[in-house]
Parts: C-alpha cells; structure tokens; sequence
C-alpha cells in the first residue's frame, strides 16, 4: 500500500479530493434502521411486488420496476458520491442512454461530441435518428466547434471526457457555459465512465446529468452491466423517474447489490489505478518501439492541465500507438502475459481494447491508424 506521502505526490497539482468520499460509500444508503433485522449489509430484496398495507396504501414500494429496496440503497449511494440530489440505476449503460433521450420529441436536436464510445454513436447515428433527432457530432475540446454546432432545436448536448478512445479531455465547465446561454433550458449530459464519481464530479463543473456504465470502474468487477445517472434538477428527476419505470430498463436486484458492494472500494480502486497507468504511460513513453502514448496523466497530453483543473485524479485508462504495421500491434498483443485479451472490451479490469484489429466498420466514428493503435486499462 502506498504510503499518503506517496498518494500526495501522484494527486498533487490535481482538483482537491471530495471530502468523505469513503465514508459516504460505505454507509449513505446502507442504514441499518431501514430494515427489521438491523442489517448493517443491506439484503438483496428480490421480491418482485409487496404487500400494501391497504387498497392503495404501501410502504413505499408496490412493483419492483417502479422501486426496489435493493436499487433504492445503491442509487442513494451514488447520488452522494456524484454530489446530487438524486441517482438512477438502469439496465446498461446504454438503457441510461436511451432513458435520457427518450426526454426529447421528434425534431428536438442533439449534440454529441465527435470522438465517444462506439455505442453511444451507434445509438445516435442508428437508432435516435431514425426517431426524428436532429443529431450532429462536434470537436468539443474546440470550444467554438461546439458554439457553431448549437442549433435553435437544440435541446441535448452529449459530453465525454475522457473519450473512448483517444482520451481528449473536454473542458465540462466552458461547454456548459456555452450550451446554457445558448439556452438554458438545453440539458448538458456528461458521460463519466472513465473517470468514476471519484475523480470527477460532473455536477459540480455545471452538467445537468452525470451518467456511467458502471459496467466499468463503478462496479470495478466485471460481473454486473448496468447504468446509472445522477441529477439535481427536480424537474429532470420527475421526467427520468417516469421513464425509468415506463421504459422498464432497470437491472435486477442482485446486480445493484453487486455494484453497490462495488462502490466500498472504489476510492482504493482509482487510486491504485492512476498508480499503476502513470508508471506504465511512462515506460511506454521511453519505449522506442511506441509512436505516441496518450494519457491525460502525463505532461505530454495537450489537455494534462485541464485535468488537473477538472479532476481530483486520472483513471487507468491509456491509448498509445505502436511503430510498424499491423503486424507489429498483432505480436505486441500475443505476447501478452498478463492483459487479458479480448475481442470486445467490457472493462476496466485487465482488458487489452483492440479496436485496431478488429473489423469495426460503422460501429464507431473514430478512426485508428494503420491498425497499431491500442487502447489498455491498468
């Protein structure tokens, strides 16, 4: 275990760290007084409809897709360590983004940035289109690209920061300035699955909605697929609580009880993450045989400032591009001994991304050179 001298010296220059940020994920939400028993780990309720005391008098739950016990003690949780009022658990990441823009009309227009997750954009190209949204995509690390994207029916703008794969760090504060005088009824999503509510708050920048899959360092596990969205608006919290339970896109209760398991260790996760990622960007750095090496962790990234400003810390996340062809990156990646590798990457755990060599053709909008870039988590 690193000693807090050694902690200080990674965090240094960074955002201040959220106080109590443990504490609030172990016991917000977990109160042993809710239940009969005094559990002090809370049960996983798997019960599907509850008794009412009378013909329209319950105690708080009547259907499990409309609350649950379980999914109510990990959304209070995460509601904290976002810094919001309120959390939703949904069944994916993608069930999260579809449950936001499912609040918009045919004609309404959506803004998303340019570099995001393939699924994402695929939602967006695919799917949201085909139902009438006006969508367009933009550079939002130029903040004048994002300005002329703005529309009069402009009503969504879609952040990711850090994007999947590239790791450009977007500037959240200056792009909800822009979008909420533009309009300040436009809501302004950030997509925090690479950073985790511990080392960015996405609310506190002025986002109106934070969301994850926290498929990803949330959980931190690999065993659960699930969504989860925060807000502080009331009207937002009316709208996405009616489509939570009216879209029915809800994970199950042993998933949340899973992810909120999950949550506990999140602070000693990212730490050991950014750990782990600096010491690695740096001796990929060195490497001769690697091009480039992208990592907002290290001076060398054209917006390691920005993050420092934006983020208490930095995530395991690294793209780097090897010298060669694709053969070059196919050796590189056989003679792994330790990253798993797989075809498609559902996690930050060991997980070798080798979008490169795979055939992703209109699965994503970014494009990799030559087949030798690649994408890890530490």
């Amino acid at each position: 275990m690193a000693s807090k001298h050694q902690q200080n010296d990674l965090l240094a220059g960074f955002r201040v760290q959220f106080k109590s940020f443990a504490t609030e994920a172990i016991h917000v939400g977990q109160e042993p007084e809710q239940w009969k028993s005094m559990a002090v780990v809370p049960p996983i309720s798997l019960s599907t409809t509850f008794k009412q005391y009378g013909p329209g008098d319950h105690a708080g739950f009547e259907y499990s897709r409309s609350g649950n016990p379980t999914r109510n003690c990990l959304e209070k949780a995460v509601a904290a360590l976002d810094g919001a009022k309120y959390c939703f658990a949904l069944a994916s990441g993608l069930a999260a983004t579809m449950t936001i823009t499912h609040m918009l009309k045919a004609g309404d227009g959506v803004v998303c940035m340019s570099d995001v997750y393939g699924g994402t954009n695929r939602y967006f190209r695919k799917i949201a289109a085909e139902f009438g949204l006006d969508v367009s995509f933009a550079d939002f690390t130029k903040i004048e690209l994002l300005q002329a994207a703005l529309k009069s029916n402009t009503k969504l703008v879609w952040i990711e920061t850090p994007t999947n794969p590239t790791m450009k760090v977007v500037d959240i504060q200056a792009c909800a300035a822009v979008v909420h005088q533009h309009n300040k009824d436009t809501v302004v999503v950030v997509d925090n699955t690479f950073m985790s509510a511990y080392f960015q708050r996405p609310l506190d920048l002025g986002a109106d909605i934070c969301m994850y899959s926290a498929t990803k360092y949330m959980n931190g596990h690999s065993d659960v697929v699930m969504g989860l969205v925060s807000v502080n608006s009331e009207d937002l919290y009316d709208r996405l609580k009616f489509l939570q339970n009216a879209l029915g896109a809800v994970p199950s209760p042993f998933d949340c009880y899973l992810c909120n398991r999950g949550l506990k260790t999140l602070h000693l996760r990212m730490r050991q993450h950014f750990k782990n990622a600096l010491v690695v960007a740096k001796f990929l750095e060195a490497d001769p045989r690697v091009d480039r090496v992208i990592f907002p962790g290290l001076p060398s990234h054209p917006q390691h400032e920005l993050m420092k400003r934006q983020c208490t810390g930095c995530p395991g996340m690294i793209t780097f591009y090897i010298k060669g062809k694709l053969e070059n990156a196919t050796t590189f990646l056989s003679s792994l001994k330790v990253i798993t590798e797989l075809k498609r990457s559902c996690l930050i755990h060991n997980i070798m991304r080798r979008r490169s060599l795979l055939d992703w053709s209109g699965y994503a909008a970014y494009t990799v050179v030559a087949g030798t870039m690649l994408e890890r988590t530490v």
